[in-house]
């Protein structure tokens, strides 16, 4: 058997309404997890609790809650059941993300590791297929891309000011999209920043800065004929 002991936690708990019976529900939601937590000897770190659709994706407790896992801060989530995690695709894009950070889920229908549904598991796993093959073509995308724009004179080495620091730390995989994306809709690099940190890329407004314009001056540049 595993040794839980130690272990970093972070307890989350939803209702759909402000209705009284749902208030009841979260704090037995609260109770039984806080239960479970100290028969396996875990640490809470940080105990969530809201109120909103769990079709909704953009809550602050799930933000605050992948912020920890991201920083490390905690090792695992605890739930009543999948569905205070989620509903319908909002559900399986955050069990994916989760999947991603490696943070396991244990729950107190499961008095253990949640077992997701055969079906969700099938679902979950051909979403981190078809992810893999979008990176993949992203990446042909950008060699083919930078390849035609240095053929046109594009000189990729003046978007990098700290070139001759070495070669430093690893670089940070996100997507640019979305970054582009999220500039079009007048967010500012900080926040940005802060969207894609709670989305599992640990990346500062100075990275995002630099990439994205490294991106606009690569894409000017392979639209040139």
């Amino acid at each position: 058997m595993e040794n839980l002991e130690s272990w970093k936690a972070v307890i989350y708990c939803r209702v759909s309404t402000e209705k009284e019976e749902q208030e009841t529900s979260l704090k037995r939601q609260k109770h039984e997890l806080l239960e479970m937590a100290k028969s396996k000897n875990m640490k809470i770190i940080q105990v969530i609790e809201e109120k909103k659709s769990g079709y909704e994706i953009e809550r602050e407790g799930i933000f605050s809650m992948l912020e920890l896992f991201t920083a490390k801060r905690a090792d695992c989530l605890l739930i009543q059941d999948e569905t205070r995690l989620g509903r319908g695709n909002t559900k399986i894009a955050l069990f994916h993300q989760l999947n991603k950070l490696d943070v396991p889920v244990f729950s107190v229908s499961h008095q253990g590791k949640l077992q997701l549904s055969e079906s969700d598991s099938m679902v979950l796993q051909i979403v981190g297929i078809v992810e893999e093959y979008q990176r993949k073509i992203h990446n042909m995308k950008i060699k083919r891309g930078m390849k035609k724009a240095i053929e046109r004179g594009y000189d990729p080495s003046r978007n990098f000011s700290h070139q001759n620091h070495g070669s430093g730390r690893e670089r940070i995989e996100f997507p640019i999209e979305e970054v582009v994306r999220l500039k079009g809709n007048k967010l500012t690099f900080e926040e940005i920043a802060a969207t894609l940190k709670g989305l599992g890329y640990p990346v500062s407004k100075a990275t995002v800065h630099r990439r994205y314009k490294e991106y606009v001056s690569l894409d000017s540049h392979t639209d040139k004929r």
